[in-house]
């Protein structure tokens, strides 16, 4: 099992032309063990533990900005609602060496759990327990990257995230087929925000027909400090 995960992961990191840094992808190997003996007890992920399907869906996925270079130059990274780990614990693995990588989550039992495999991986990364909103509020304008997969329409993500990025930051979205919609939806809200839609790129897995892309927003000036508002309120009442 262990060998075949390897394989298929070198194969379509290859495919998607990232090159991973020495052992990263014997230590996402690692931390898919780790996730199989968690989720045990702690139902962290519904994906498959067959390895076709967890490379594809959770590791090729959550690793797929970097194909795009997004994350070349940032130094301080922000993942929001990182749950089982994805794509905080891929991302922190490949991107580990020039930034860290922080993970916030509102579940405890899930915080526990990353923090102990950032621990034994030995990743340049933290998880923090935390709703997105109070962290946001607390760390204003320190992030250069944020990632949200599953999380909240482009909208909401963006009132949880962009608070937290410098000017010239970016989130980035992992959204499926309704990506468009949800960008149309946004356009007050990113107004509001001090933000702007710059790109949605394509993140296709090789060998599958899923329609994902990468919705790119970049925050171009200061937020209002009103905003993100007080926890439950920006999903309830979306901008």
């Amino acid at each position: 099992m262990r060998e075949e995960f390897i394989r298929l992961l070198t194969e379509g990191l290859a495919a998607m032309r990232i090159t991973p840094p020495e052992g990263a992808v014997e230590k996402m190997a690692q931390f898919q063990e780790m996730l199989a003996e968690a989720n045990e007890h702690m139902n962290l992920t519904r994906v498959s533990f067959e390895p076709r399907e967890a490379v594809d869906r959770n590791y090729l996925d959550s690793v797929a900005p970097l194909a795009h270079g997004l994350a070349d130059n940032a130094k301080y990274v922000l993942d929001i609602g990182s749950g089982a780990g994805f794509p905080g614990i891929p991302m922190a693995i490949m991107i580990g060496h020039h930034a860290r990588v922080v993970m916030v989550d509102s579940l405890k039992k899930r915080v526990l759990f990353l923090q102990e495999a950032i621990d034994k991986l030995g990743l340049n990364a933290e998880a923090v327990h935390s709703r997105m909103e109070d962290f946001s509020r607390a760390k204003r304008g320190v992030f250069d990257l944020a990632t949200a997969r599953a999380v909240a329409k482009v909208g909401v993500l963006s009132e949880l995230a962009v608070p937290a990025l410098k000017i010239g930051g970016s989130l980035i979205a992992y959204k499926g087929p309704s990506a468009g919609e949800e960008l149309a939806e946004a356009e007050r809200a990113l107004r509001i925000l001090g933000a702007e839609h710059a790109a949605t790129l394509p993140a296709p897995i090789p060998g599958r027909d899923w329609e994902h892309s990468l919705v790119v927003v970049k925050k171009v000036k200061k937020t209002p400090d009103q905003y993100p508002r007080k926890a439950g309120e920006p999903e309830k009442k979306p901008l």
